[in-house]
C-alpha cells in the first residue's frame, strides 16, 4: 500500500584578476629603470608563453544542465586568459571529444590528448565543473615544475583504511598510496601524458570496472611504483572562494551552488524501496526511524506482503543478488497508475541512507521533460566501449520521460537476478541516455571515502549498514547543513 505523508523541507562571479608582472619605477639612473622594465617584460612573456601551452579540460557531461555549466565555466576561462594574452589556451569540454561515452574515465582519450597537444603544449590540467581557477596564480604554480619532466600534480587524498570502493589496494598501510581530489583540479605534464599514451594505445587497459575514477586513474599512472607518484600542490585547493585561507590558491571552489530554483515539490518525487522478507525486522525500521518522514509517496517493495509496514508484493521472488526482476516491476508500476503520477522516480535498497530534502534540491537543476538518470556513475568496459551505470546503493534517480523511454524500448532483465543496475546501463546506453553522475551519491559508507574528500560537500547518501549504526551515520551526514560535527561547516559546497 502506498504510504503517504507531510512533512516540514529544509530549505561567478569571476574573481579580480592580480596582474603580474610588476614594473618598479625605481629613482635613479634612467639605465636601472630600463633594465627594471626590460625584467618586467621578460617574467610577463614568460608567463603568457606557458598559458598558452596549458590545455585546461572541464570534465563535464551532456547533460543539458552539465553543459551550460561546463560552457559558462570555459567563457570565465576564456575571460581571464584574454586579459593576460592575446593567444588564449585551449578549453575543451570532455564530454565533446569524441562520440566514446566513456571518455570521462580519461585513459581511453588519453591517445587523442597526446596526438592533438603533444607537440605545442606543456600541462594537460583537468578540472570539474565546480572548480573555479585564478589563472594568474596557477601560472604560476605551473612554473614552479619542469615542463619537460613527467608530472603527475594535485592535492593528495588517501584512505583512512582498505575500502572495497578500491578493492582493498593497500591494505597493510592504505594511507601510504595518494590520489588526487578531483575537485581541487589536477594536471599531467606533456611527457608523462604522451608515455601514457602510448601505453593505453600498446595494452589493453585491465581493469574492467571503473569504480572510484581518481584512484583508478592513480593507480595506472603510478604502475606498480615504476611510474611517478602524486606530487602533492597546496595551491589546487577545494576551499571556498570566500574563505580567509583561499588567499594563496590557484584553485578554490564556488561559494554557493549554482541558482536553479526552488527544490522540487514533495508531491513530484515517488520513492520505491527494494527490500524483503528477511530484513522487515531488521532495515525497513531503520528508514522509518530516519529518512522515510521526508516522503510523501513511497512504497516498500517485497516478496511479502507485510501490511505492518506495510510492504507490496509485486509477484517476483527474491534474489540473492541481482534484483533485475524487482527493478523491472517497480518501472512497469511507476507508471502502470497504481500510483500517484510524479516526475521523478527515486529506487533504493533498504540498507540505503538518503537526504530527500537535499535531492529535491538537487533536482531543481534538471527538467523531468528530459530522460534524466541520475547517481553515482560507475563504468564497465569503458576502453572497449563498454557503458555507463548508475550504481544502485547510492539510489537511482530517474525522471518520468526516462522511464517511458526505458520501458517502451523492449529492453527488459535477461533472468530475475542479473544485475539490475548495470542492465539498465546497457538499455540506456543502447537509447542514448547518459548516466548524469553526482559525486553527493555514495555507493559505500562514509568510512570508505577519504575525510578530505567528505570535507567539502554536502552529501545525499550513502549505502550498507554493515559495522555502522545507521541512524548515528544518518544523523551526522545527512540532516541539516552538518558533517563531521554538531556545527555547519561554511567550506562545505553543494556538489552537482
Amino acid at each position: 500500500m502506498l504510504r503517504k505523508r507531510r512533512h516540514i523541507t529544509h530549505g561567478a562571479a569571476a574573481l579580480v584578476l592580480l596582474f603580474f608582472g610588476h614594473i618598479i619605477l625605481a629613482a635613479g639612473s634612467g639605465e636601472k629603470a630600463s633594465q627594471s622594465r626590460e625584467d618586467a617584460h621578460g617574467i610577463a612573456s614568460r608567463q603568457l608563453a606557458d598559458l598558452e601551452e596549458i590545455v585546461f579540460v572541464i570534465q563535464s557531461q551532456s547533460n543539458s544542465f552539465h553543459v551550460r555549466r561546463a560552457e559558462k565555466q570555459r567563457a570565465d576561462l576564456l575571460e581571464q586568459a584574454h586579459a593576460q594574452s592575446e593567444k588564449p589556451p585551449v578549453v575543451l569540454l570532455l564530454h565533446n571529444l569524441s562520440d566514446n561515452e566513456g571518455d570521462w574515465s580519461i585513459l581511453p582519450m588519453l591517445p587523442y590528448l597526446s596526438r592533438s597537444f603533444g607537440k605545442n603544449s606543456s600541462w594537460i590540467l583537468f578540472l570539474e565543473e565546480e572548480t573555479d581557477v585564478r589563472m594568474t596564480r596557477l601560472v604560476e604554480v605551473l612554473a614552479k615544475f619542469d615542463k619537460n619532466k613527467e608530472w603527475f600534480l594535485g592535492k593528495p587524498l588517501h584512505d583512512e583504511e582498505s575500502t572495497i570502493i578500491h578493492h582493498y589496494a593497500f591494505a597493510e598501510n592504505p594511507s601510504v598510496f595518494k590520489y588526487p581530489d578531483f575537485s581541487a583540479a589536477w594536471a599531467l605534464s606533456i611527457p608523462l601524458v604522451v608515455r601514457l599514451a602510448d601505453k593505453v594505445r600498446e595494452e589493453p587497459l585491465k581493469s574492467d570496472f571503473t569504480i572510484d575514477l581518481k584512484h583508478e586513474v592513480s593507480l595506472y599512472i603510478w604502475d606498480n611504483g615504476n611510474g611517478p607518484h602524486l606530487t602533492a600542490v597546496p595551491e589546487l585547493c577545494t576551499e571556498t572562494e570566500d574563505s580567509p585561507r583561499a588567499d594563496f590558491c590557484a584553485t578554490t571552489l564556488s561559494a554557493k551552488p549554482p541558482p536553479c530554483g526552488e527544490p522540487v515539490n514533495e508531491e513530484d518525487v515517488f520513492v520505491a524501496v527494494k527490500t524483503c522478507r528477511k530484513f522487515h525486522s531488521e532495515r525497513v525500521p531503520v528508514i522509518k526511524k530516519t529518512w522515510e518522514r521526508d516522503a510523501i509517496y513511497l512504497e516498500y517493495y517485497s516478496d511479502h506482503a507485510d501490511p505492518s509496514i506495510p510492504t507490496v508484493n509485486l509477484g517476483v521472488p527474491n534474489t540473492e543478488r541481482g534484483h533485475c526482476g524487482k527493478t523491472f516491476a517497480i518501472l512497469k508500476r511507476f507508471l502502470s497508475g497504481d500510483v500517484p503520477q510524479t516526475e521523478w522516480l527515486v529506487i533504493v535498497d533498504d540498507d540505503t541512507l538518503i537526504s530527500l530534502p537535499r535531492l529535491r534540491g538537487l533536482l531543481s537543476c534538471y527538467s523531468p521533460s528530459e530522460s534524466v538518470c541520475l547517481g553515482e556513475r560507475y563504468g564497465y568496459g569503458l576502453s572497449q566501449g563498454g557503458y555507463s551505470y548508475i550504481t544502485g546503493g547510492g539510489g537511482m534517480v530517474f525522471s518520468r520521460e526516462a522511464v517511458v523511454r526505458l520501458l517502451n524500448s523492449g529492453c527488459k532483465c535477461y533472468s530475475n537476478d542479473a544485475p539490475d543496475d548495470m542492465v539498465l546501463g546497457m538499455c540506456l546506453n543502447a537509447l542514448g541516455i547518459p548516466a548524469t553522475h553526482s559525486a553527493l551519491f555514495h555507493q559505500a559508507r562514509p568510512e570508505d571515502y577519504a575525510r578530505d574528500f567528505l570535507a567539502h560537500q554536502v552529501p545525499i547518501s550513502f549505502h550498507k549498514h554493515w559495522n555502522i549504526d545507521p541512524v548515528a551515520v544518518f544523523n551526522k551526514w545527512l540532516t541539516g547543513e552538518s558533517k563531521n560535527s554538531d556545527k555547519p561547516n561554511k567550506n562545505a559546497k553543494t556538489e552537482l
